[in-house]
């Protein structure tokens, strides 16, 4: 699956390690919450970076005491009726000053794109056959929000009344 990282595709040094399968040395890997919490010693130990995934009903809170361990945190939609992901990276952001790569995985539309990286993701797999031209221009269709977010951009309030902002 294409990586859109920053509204271009890179390539994915992380792979995603099934449960049952051999977890490879030396190459960041993305691993199950459960097979974190039966391996957390194992994994934690190795020398390359980690990752977790995180399906929809799964709250960092259950892996906030851990969050130093990981470089990647992919949170999964698994439709798009099911919005707790956008929830789940901001708790990452906000209240877990989580600093590393938060990935949206699964049925990531390109309409919710803006809405995903103003709550804190900054990297998304696509479907085949995607263009980053598109999602680009989903990202840039607003220029002001009301609402603060974890991207920091300036509200219509501070905009409006700079002094009341600081």
């Amino acid at each position: 699956m294409p990586l859109l990282k920053a509204g271009e595709f890179v390539a994915d040094p992380w792979v995603t390690v099934d449960d049952g399968a051999e977890i490879p040395a030396d190459v960041p890997v993305i691993v199950s919450q459960e097979r974190w919490l039966e391996r957390a010693k194992e994994l934690a130990g190795r020398n390359a970076p980690l990752g977790i995934r995180l399906k929809s009903h799964q709250s960092p809170a259950t892996i906030a005491e851990d969050l130093h361990r990981f470089s990647l945190v992919a949170l999964e939609f698994p439709h798009f009726k099911d919005g707790r992901a956008y929830s789940y990276a901001r708790l990452l952001r906000e209240r877990y000053g989580f600093k590393g790569e938060i990935r949206a995985v699964g049925n990531v539309l390109r309409d919710q794109h803006l809405f995903m990286i103003r709550c804190g993701f900054d990297a998304f797999e696509l479907r085949d056959g995607e263009q980053p031209a598109e999602w680009r221009k989903h990202a840039e269709a607003f220029s002001v929000f009301y609402q603060p977010a974890t991207d920091r951009r300036t509200t219509v309030l501070e905009l409006r009344h700079p002094k009341a902002a600081e």
